[in-house]
């Protein structure tokens, strides 16, 4: 795998550096999703086991320490993240690397009995991190752990880590990537030094998609709320299409469209569903009130013409049952059932 910084990331890169005399032994990196937090995390990770560091502490690249972890088998390295992950062979939107090699197949033995790769981090893939942790580092140095997303552990999991966190190991480094702060235990935050990635400016953002030769970049950018790596994976994955036609739906809300909507998008990740729609009541919200629109000016005339129609009150309570469903929108026990249901609440506003 080859890691880089994005442009973006310098400033937080040296508050990382700062922290090298004195570092902690678990350092929470945390911010929207699309800013390439678990990108740095490894970075930072590479930084930490290279024998030969650079200027501004930069990885060599030709080190032992560097050519183990770009082939994911470095002996004083693991990768822990959920077995969906692992199978994707990244974080959406988040520019994760290949999975693979000594560093990353201890934690995903853990969890292949399972015929459904599962979404959380589990208690097994933090137990296997015990035996790495009371061996001898194999180069002298430090061992370093990333885990990502830590929103993604179970409880069993989360207080297994907090155990560790509580009597850290010496020489062991743990590097946490979260979108969710706030699904977080407090006492596992407690016991990190926490550091915020936020995502670039427009400007600075739009410049790096151009770059990237992203079609429409302006309107994606607008769309995923300014995260530039969510627009390049969507871009790359091509399932643009079935949410502008998601989208097609949203402007003429229906039980019909409710019903052939979650018929035709069953298999496409419930949780973007639900944001795009959370986006599009989000818009609807403002243009009643303001008259502005944040996430979908493009639509504007058809956003107008529906906002119109709207009770305020209704609205606001749509809005909060959609913030209710975030909380199982990763793990819906049917997505079918689950899209007709939040399409169905939707169409609702216009009975």
């Amino acid at each position: 795998m080859t890691l880089a910084l994005y442009p973006w990331q310098e400033t937080v890169w040296r508050q990382l550096n700062a922290l090298r005399p004195n570092l902690p032994h678990a350092i929470l990196l945390y911010g929207p999703q699309g800013a390439g937090k678990s990108q740095l995390a490894e970075y930072f990770a590479k930084t930490l086991l290279c024998e030969n560091s650079q200027s501004e502490f930069h990885a060599c690249g030709e080190c032992a320490s560097c050519v183990w972890f770009e082939a994911m088998n470095h002996p004083d390295y693991r990768r822990v993240r959920p077995e969906t992950l692992e199978e994707a062979g990244g974080e959406a939107g988040e520019g994760g690397a290949e999975a693979g090699g000594e560093g990353a197949t201890d934690t995903k033995k853990a969890g292949k009995a399972a015929k459904t790769p599962s979404k959380e981090i589990k208690i097994d893939q933090i137990r296997v991190l015990a035996d790495f942790m009371n061996l001898s580092t194999h180069r002298q140095g430090l061992r370093v752990v990333v885990l990502y997303p830590a929103e993604a552990l179970n409880m069993i999991a989360a207080n297994a880590l907090l155990k560790t966190l509580e009597e850290p190991p010496p020489g062991t480094v743990f590097l946490l990537v979260t979108h969710r702060r706030d699904r977080l235990l407090p006492t596992l935050l407690s016991r990190c030094r926490q550091i915020a990635l936020p995502l670039p400016d427009h400007a600075s953002a739009l410049s790096w998609l151009n770059q990237q030769g992203i079609a429409n970049a302006a309107q994606g950018l607008a769309e995923q709320g300014g995260a530039p790596l969510t627009v390049l994976h969507m871009a790359q994955e091509g399932n643009r299409d079935e949410l502008d036609w998601f989208i097609q739906q949203l402007m003429q809300p229906s039980i019909d469209s409710a019903l052939k909507t979650a018929e035709k998008l069953q298999k496409t990740p419930v949780s973007q569903l639900l944001i795009c729609l959370q986006r599009w009541l989000y818009d609807l919200f403002s243009f009643k009130l303001t008259g502005t629109i944040r996430y979908y000016p493009r639509h504007r005339q058809n956003l107008a013409g529906l906002a119109q129609r709207l009770d305020l009150t209704r609205l606001l309570r749509t809005m909060k049952l959609m913030n209710q469903r975030r909380a199982i929108a990763e793990h819906p026990l049917a997505p079918k059932l689950f899209i007709e249901d939040m399409l169905l609440d939707y169409a609702a506003l216009y009975v």
